[in-house]
This record gives structure tokens, C-alpha cells and sequence, in this order.
């Protein structure tokens, strides 16, 4: 089944939770971000690919490599998204998308807006950082 989202359609409160508007809706907000994602992604290998390991100053290969370190921990941070965002397809596909994980209760919209790979409810994301804040603190 094939849905096509009016232009100017954005998620409401007030109607049925994940119907079919509101999942084809964060599916495309979903691909336009892994897309773009892989964009960014695609030019991090052509510049890392382009090299800057021949400078001759130590301080300008210094430089260099620093910069490559960052690219690579960003690509990093980026591949861990796009696996991410690839399960909250998944869960769109099995019906689980929007609905916290820990609670069973519908995420609000304003947070998948916001973040639309969350898996918890605000209120369980603030109950696990606070176990994580004493957790730590042990």
C-alpha cells in the first residue's frame, strides 16, 4: 500500500496515533536524513581518499592528520546513526515506531520530530539518565 503524504502534512496530536499519514511521514524524514547522511559521508572518503599526508611541514602533517582523526570519528558517529536510523524503519515496517520501548506508551510527536530514532518516551530517557548519573557516580 502505496500512501501519498500531502505537502503541507505534519503530524498532530489530535489524531490516531501512527496511522498511515504519520508513519509514511516519518519514513520520509527518516530516508531524507540517511540520505543525507550518506552524502556527507561519500565526501568525508573523497577527502580523506585526496590525502594530505605528503606535506612536508611536520606541523601542516600535524594538522592533517588531527583532521583526519576528526573526519574518521565523525564518519563513525555517522555509520552508528544510519544503523539507527535503518532500525527505526524497521520498527515503522513491524508496526513497533513511536512507541517507547520501555513503556509501550506512544512517544510524543514533538519528540520524534525532534529525534525520530527515539525508542523511549521522554520521561523513560529522563529515568534512565539518572540511573546512568548514579550509576557512574558509584
Amino acid at each position: 500500500m502505496t500512501v501519498t503524504l500531502p505537502p503541507d502534512y505534519r503530524p498532530a496530536e489530535d489524531e490516531i496515533f501512527m496511522n498511515e499519514n504519520m508513519k509514511e511521514y516519518f519514513r520520509q524524514k527518516l530516508l531524507r536524513w540517511r540520505l543525507e547522511l550518506l552524502r556527507e559521508s561519500d565526501e568525508t572518503l573523497q577527502h580523506l581518499q585526496e590525502g594530505g599526508l605528503q606535506e612536508p611541514d611536520i606541523a601542516d602533517r600535524a594538522s592533517a592528520e588531527t583532521d583526519r582523526a576528526l573526519e574518521l570519528r565523525t564518519r563513525d558517529r555517522e555509520r552508528k546513526l544510519i544503523a539507527k536510523i535503518d532500525a527505526a524503519m524497521q520498527r515503522i515496517d513491524d508496526g513497533s515506531y513511536g512507541f517507547c520501548e520501555e513503556s509501550g506508551e506512544p512517544i510524543s510527536i514533538r519528540r520524534l520530530e525532534a529525534r525520530p530514532i527515539a525508542t523511549l518516551s521522554i520521561e523513560a530517557q529522563e529515568r534512565h539518565e539518572r540511573l546512568e548519573r548514579t550509576h557512574r557516580e558509584d
